[in-house]
């Protein structure tokens, strides 16, 4: 007999997620479960009336982490909607800042969010430094810190947090699980590369702030972008950044190439694949899939204005060579993207649009907040509290459901690194290839909780290259004497059609994101925002089909039910939800639970 679990908040994450499952004890498996996003923000409403030149600083508040992504977002589809077209060196510094924030991005996500599924801090504290610095030159690692004294100095800072009962950052895991397999010598490694990726972020992320101004929210332009440009003068970006940034790219590329990519490769085969040392134990490749439907319309990085089919591509767009590609049905085959098969389901959301209807287009998107669920705080669900999935009018969260073709879509890092492979990208087969005969698995199992979590691992490498790329060309254009970053022909409101509408796609870290816009007489009268944790936490739609994590997790797409051996110590389900790299704050776009205003924003 079944029993209801409740996992409520669901941390290491941005926003608040709350999981709701049924767990079958003698079988220690998931038989369904419900994802259900427990906050409303409103920002789409909150720039209606705005200026469209302005939105995107608002707009990039939607989350505190992925912020470049939602504010080149909304540029682009207020370019769109002007007909504006920013000069190429500043199309190349957009590329350039977010690529940047990729990468730094699936870093923090494999290291400080999401290893410690994987790696028992804990048990570092067993680990023999020596054993620790053979065990990393065995997995093929050169990263600068395999040393002897650094894995020694972290090894004795493990025993003493341990031994003093105070855990700090690492408070709150499951250490001793029976899922944790990595011998103490791969714990003590992960946990000293845990630390050394903290440092690597200081570095990456001034590649953003050399060209944004600042970080988080940085600083750009509906036309290009608000950084000048000139190797001469002090106040501006100059050479002695521009030799900066060169450094920051090469720890970049040598990061993630001699630390993240070898230790990716090295977790994963204990936890998955056919070469795992334990082949009774779960394999991680056959649990967590998703339904097999894939959306990218690019690599990551890729913007577009409009649709991309019709969109101008220059040759020099490194991020645009592989096309916008959708994968069905679990055929390994690159189909083409249709912008006017997207919808937005409101069946398991607390909206409401307008005439009754229950499905939208975003062109047409609305974001009317209808909450009809049991007044919050919810009590637990195991001392007879509430259960949101037995919501009598069948709503359990505050995330829409989009839906492509009438499917639920995997976007993010296995969707494109899936479509790379199609399209015969080198660096990607090669890295694939790699993963394919290390972990004896095939390319379709990426769509697994180890297979996301791989996946990053790939495309961090791909597009740390690609940063060193794009970087060269916007070098080269400098030395040409091209220092042009904005196109001001149709800033001046005059020059803008009394009626207009536009929309973006971009791929960003967690996957596709798009923002589509109207504007009427200068000000912006609809705007919507369909972002990559829309796609994958969103709930059953009109037809009853579960959403991405609740597939992966109660599904019937996975060879291997989804295991969970102790509801109190839930560590599987927090890996599969993690891999997928959840950001609630971005999926939701204040109110009081009367629905009164409580403040307002003023420009």
């Amino acid at each position: 007999m079944s029993v209801n679990v409740v996992i409520d908040p669901l941390t290491r994450i941005e926003g608040h997620l709350r999981v709701e499952l049924t767990h079958n004890p003698g079988t220690s498996t998931i038989d369904e479960a419900w994802s259900q996003t427990t906050q409303f923000r409103g920002l789409e409403e909150i720039v209606k009336e705005r200026d469209p030149r302005d939105v995107w600083a608002f707009l990039q508040r939607i989350c505190g982490v992925c912020t470049s992504v939602h504010a080149i977002a909304s540029i682009a589809a207020v370019e769109d909607a002007l007909g504006i077209t920013p000069p190429k060196q500043a199309r190349r510094i957009r590329d350039i800042v977010l690529g940047a924030q990729e990468v730094q991005d699936h870093v923090i996500h494999f290291y400080h969010l999401h290893a410690l599924d994987w790696v028992d801090v804990a048990s570092a504290a067993q680990a023999d430094p020596a054993a620790a610095v053979q065990f990393a030159r065995d997995i093929g690692s050169t990263w600068k810190g395999n040393t002897l004294e650094r894995f020694t100095a972290v090894r004795d800072k493990v025993v003493q947090i341990v031994e003093s009962g105070q855990l700090s950052i690492f408070t709150g895991g499951y250490w001793g699980h029976r899922e944790y397999r990595l011998p103490p010598e791969a714990n003590l490694m992960a946990v000293s590369h845990y630390l050394d990726a903290l440092e690597f972020q200081r570095s990456v992320i001034r590649i953003v702030t050399t060209f944004g101004g600042k970080n988080p929210h940085p600083n750009f332009l509906v036309g290009g972008m608000a950084c000048s440009i000139d190797p001469e003068r002090s106040e501006s970006i100059n050479q002695v950044q521009i030799d900066q940034v060169r450094g920051w790219i090469a720890e970049t590329i040598e990061f993630v190439n001699t630390c993240y990519i070898p230790d990716g490769l090295a977790i994963l085969s204990v936890y998955g694949g056919n070469n795992r040392p334990d082949p009774t134990s779960p394999d991680w490749f056959n649990i967590g899939a998703t339904a097999p439907n894939f959306l990218a319309v690019g690599r990551s990085g890729a913007i577009y204005s409009g649709d991309p089919a019709k969109a101008k591509v220059e040759a020099d767009d490194l991020h645009r060579d592989i096309p916008p590609t959708v994968i069905l049905d679990g055929q390994l085959t690159a189909l083409p993207f249709d912008p006017a098969k997207l919808s937005e389901s409101i069946a398991s959301a607390w909206y409401t649009y307008a005439k009754g209807a229950t499905t939208l287009h975003p062109t047409e998107g609305e974001t009317t907040a209808k909450y009809t669920g049991p007044t919050p705080p919810y009590a637990p669900a195991k001392e007879g509290g509430v259960f949101l999935a037995d919501s009598a009018d069948s709503k359990y969260t505050w995330c829409k459901e989009p839906r492509y073709d009438g499917r639920p879509m995997h976007v993010g890092p296995a969707a494109r690194v899936l479509a790379a492979y199609l399209h015969g990208d080198k660096h990607t087969t090669e890295l694939v290839n790699l993963a394919v005969e290390k972990l004896g698995i095939e390319p379709l199992q990426l769509n697994s909780t180890a297979g996301r979590t791989l996946a990053r691992a790939v495309e961090a490498a791909t597009a740390a290259t690609r940063l060193q790329e794009t970087f060269d060309q916007f070098v080269m254009g400098l030395r040409r004497g091209d220092i042009n970053v904005f196109d001001s022909s149709r800033w001046d409101e005059s020059s803008w059609p009394k009626k207009a509408s536009g929309y973006s796609f971009v791929e960003v870290a967690r996957g596709n994101l798009s923002h589509w816009v109207s504007i009427e007489k200068g000000k912006v009268t609809r705007y919507q925002a369909v972002v990559p944790t829309t796609w994958l936490a969103s709930g059953r739609d009109d037809d009853g089909v579960p959403g991405p994590y609740e597939e992966a997790l109660g599904g019937s797409s996975s060879p291997t039910p989804h295991p969970l051996a102790d509801p109190d110590q839930p560590l599987e389900v927090m890996r599969t939800i993690h891999s997928f790299d959840p950001c609630m704050s971005c999926a939701v776009h204040l109110l009081d639970p009367d629905g009164n205003q409580v403040g307002a924003v003023t420009s």
